[in-house]
């Protein structure tokens, strides 16, 4: 049994417990990158729906705890309620680590579960588990937590600090929300239609079970930002400063089930916590399953310096504003403080201003010949490698029309970032080959369009076309009208940089989780661009930026039908589809048209199969794409079903 707060490492064996006591909390000091703990509290105000309401700014000052105000704090506490009642502090169950041992036997756990966790976040979280609670690196800190008064004695006591976000209190494991009265009961899976509608049911429940059980935190002076669910955002005022927590409750994180966390009968990634179907949710285990969330936790504090948020996007979106900060206080650097609305057009809406590209097309005859596998390639995290070449406008666009329009689009850098009014022509009167899609989405093969482009786009336009694009000259395009931004630069070049270099550190340890979880932050920030409700709150606006997502989206296409024309020159074989990044191709053994470069931005190989004859039977009789797509869908997934 370890004494009061005494520190040992989570799930080690006997020899290895350390019994060192924990470093004073009055000599941790707060980053200064966490200064602007305003921003913090209004990133967490709209998790709980995309498009809740903006809240009230905090001051700069609200990083400070309780624990430098309260009369009660900060003397290490037993969590106690009252004298008679303590909360042992004994060490994790032998027991349950030989069942641990006997389950390894079975199935032995994937790599990044054995990688060592850091203290990069121990400050800035805690984990609660029904047998106790622990720092992220895996130091004990008290026995159970088996009431709310308890987890309000802890939250104060710890005196945690933000980092990026609000400071974070796990429960991991169905057994400690047991013990704080959080139970719901939504029924079964197998007893509904509709996934979707067991969700609803069970986060409806979820948030009335916490309505009723949080009264003693509301009456030590917390506030709820927002009805609590899969997180319970606290905040708790003293005079002038604010601090805020939020409690994220591990078992129930699917309740909240968006873009970002899957679709209707499926669960996706589930952000830090990792996505079932993948094989990178935490261990069955609860213990198992702190560890591995206190290592990846440390992770992303070491890796990108912020904790993470609720959903992947606004774990991007925290690192986009910690460098807003070191940038506002260093005076080096973009700073982007307002959102980039899509000018009023004129026209109807056209959805995407720069659709992503979907075609297929019927294989012919010489496609098939000396054809021996069926190969996808995509580009190796294209949304970031983009994210981080691209200068990106910012500021009030200037509206632009006729001849003066025209010639905005002409200077010694090239067109200004902006959108311009162009006359697509139509594909057939062009040179361009037949078995690639037309170059932009918008055009049409028999008849000219008139569209809005951005400036990627009126760049990949006016490329030759052995470079992808149709050899336009700007006159030929007709422009005749813009909205062209006073400012422009790199805005995500630091960011993606973080991103990248986290990335590599991930796949260099062979850490599929944290790989994985980096991907869904770019992507999920990057889509969320587009839509304002996401960015209600007046300190969040500034990541509304849907004309950045929709350059990102052009250069990418642009990029991936670069790379198809120099594989047709190189080696002859043109795609029979393409899907956002990804173009797939027939190749005979031992053909290789991926790029030799590791960059971001190169093309991998993502899918190899074997033609068998009956898949290669299914391709030569495809009467149509519809036959195609089914044919590569049955290829790709029967490489994933072995």
């Amino acid at each position: 049994m370890s004494g009061p707060w005494e520190q040992m490492p989570l799930f080690a064996l006997p020899e290895a417990t350390l019994t060192t006591s924990p470093a004073s909390t009055d000599d941790a000091a707060v980053p200064d990158d966490d200064s602007a703990s305003v921003e913090a509290g209004v990133f967490v105000a709209a998790d709980q729906a995309d498009s809740e309401p903006a809240v009230a700014a905090h001051p700069e000052s609200s990083e400070q705890s309780d624990a430098d105000y309260a009369d009660d704090a900060p003397a290490p506490p037993s969590l106690e309620v009252d004298d008679n009642e303590a909360v042992d502090n004994e060490a994790v169950d032998g027991d349950e680590g030989d069942d641990d041992e006997a389950g390894s036997a079975a199935a032995d756990p994937p790599v990044w579960e054995a990688l060592p966790a850091g203290d990069e976040a121990d400050g800035h979280a805690l984990i609660v588990t029904a047998a106790g609670t622990y720092t992220p690196s895996g130091r004990e800190l008290t026995g159970p937590v088996d009431s709310v008064e308890k987890l309000d004695k802890l939250i104060r006591w710890a005196s945690l600090t933000p980092l990026g976000a609000p400071a974070q209190i796990w429960i991991v494991g169905q057994a400690a929300c047991e013990l704080l009265g959080w139970i719901i009961d939504p029924g079964s899976e197998d007893d509904v239609d509709d996934m979707e509608a067991l969700r609803n049911r069970a986060a409806q429940e979820l948030t009335a079970v916490l309505h009723a059980t949080l009264t003693p935190l509301l009456n030590a002076g917390w506030e709820l930002r927002g009805d609590p669910g899969h997180v319970v955002h606290l905040s708790r005022s003293i005079g002038n400063f604010t601090s805020m927590v939020d409690v994220v409750i591990e078992p129930y994180v699917w309740t909240y089930w968006n873009k970002d966390f899957g679709w209707h009968n499926r669960v996706g990634d589930m952000g830090i916590l990792g996505a079932p179907t993948a094989g990178t949710y935490l261990p069955d285990d609860d213990l198992p399953a702190a560890r591995e969330l206190g290592r990846r936790l440390a992770w992303c504090a070491k890796h990108l310096g912020v904790l993470p948020g609720p959903t992947p996007a606004r774990t991007g979106a925290a690192l986009v504003d910690k460098i807003k900060r070191e940038r506002i206080r260093s005076g080096k650097g973009i700073v982007v403080t307002t959102p980039g609305s899509v000018p009023p057009l004129d026209g109807p809406p056209r959805g995407d201003l720069e659709p992503a590209v979907g075609w297929t097309r019927v294989p012919e005859a010489d496609d098939l010949d000396n054809a021996h596998r069926l190969v996808s390639i995509d580009q190796r995290a294209a949304y970031l490698a983009s994210a981080g070449m691209l200068e990106f406008g910012y500021g009030q666009p200037k509206h632009l029309t006729g001849d003066t329009a025209a010639a905005a689009a002409v200077t010694e850098k090239g067109a200004p970032f902006g959108l311009w009014r162009i006359t697509l022509p139509p594909g057939q009167a062009l040179s361009l080959p037949e078995k690639l899609p037309l170059p932009h989405p918008h055009m049409l093969a028999d008849q000219p369009v008139q569209t809005w482009v951005t400036t990627v786009s009126l760049d990949g336009l006016c490329s030759p076309v052995a470079d992808g694009g149709i050899g336009a000259e700007l006159d030929d395009l007709d422009i005749t009208e813009a909205w062209v931004y006073p400012q422009q630069g790199r805005a995500l070049d630091k960011w993606a940089k973080i991103l990248r270099e986290a990335r590599k550190a991930a796949v260099d340890t062979d850490d599929e989780a944290t790989k994985r979880f980096l991907g869904t932050c770019y992507k999920g920030y990057i889509g969320r661009m587009v839509n304002p409700d996401m960015w209600t709150a007046k300190q969040m606006q500034h990541h509304h930026q849907p004309l950045w997502r929709a350059a990102i989206i052009a250069h990418c296409r642009w990029r991936g039908r670069r790379v198809a024309m120099r594989i047709a020159r190189e080696h002859g074989r043109w795609p029979v589809r393409t899907v956002t990044d990804s173009w797939v191709y027939f190749l005979a053994d031992g053909e290789d048209i991926a790029d030799a470069s590791e960059a971001l931005g190169k093309m991998s190989v993502e899918k190899d199969v074997v033609l068998a004859d009956t898949l290669l039977s299914a391709f030569t009789s495809a009467q149509d794409v519809h036959d195609v797509n089914l044919a590569i869908k049955a290829a790709f997934a029967e490489e994933e079903d072995d």
